[in-house]
């Protein structure tokens, strides 16, 4: 077992991997897959192939500098801000960018306004939480 694991480890030198970019494809994917057992047809099987083939695709590339850019988008846009919309932290927390400088912050709710220092930019306002 050692050895195949060395071996793997020698292979994946230099190579991009499984980021979080490629495990939201695979996330997608897997919904594709679900939803192509109640909609007829191929189209979303051949979109599943496509995105496999694409994750693959990401997880052997050599291209790193590319790779870890379109992984940098894929967190900016996309991942963090599902992420700060989660139910379970709305209950308690409030959520509201940064005016100077766009960087997502939450505060405790029920504080009533405060006064927030942006980690980023150090820029301090107040906000009604």
């Amino acid at each position: 077992m050692g050895n195949f694991r060395y071996r793997l480890a020698q292979f994946m030198m230099g190579r991009n991997g499984f980021d979080n970019f490629c495990q939201g494809l695979i996330l997608l994917a897997v919904v594709f897959i679900l939803a192509d057992l109640f909609v007829p047809g191929r189209i979303l099987g051949t979109l599943t192939l496509i995105i496999f083939i694409y994750v693959y695709f990401r997880a052997f590339s050599r291209n790193i500098a590319r790779r870890r850019a379109e992984n940098e988008w894929y967190v900016t846009y996309i991942a963090l801000p599902l992420r700060s919309f989660a139910a379970r932290d709305r209950k308690h927390y409030r959520y509201f960018k940064c005016p100077g400088c766009g960087q997502l912050l939450r505060a405790p709710k029920g504080r009533g306004k405060i006064r927030v220092t942006c980690s980023r930019c150090h820029n301090v306002f107040e906000k009604k939480v």
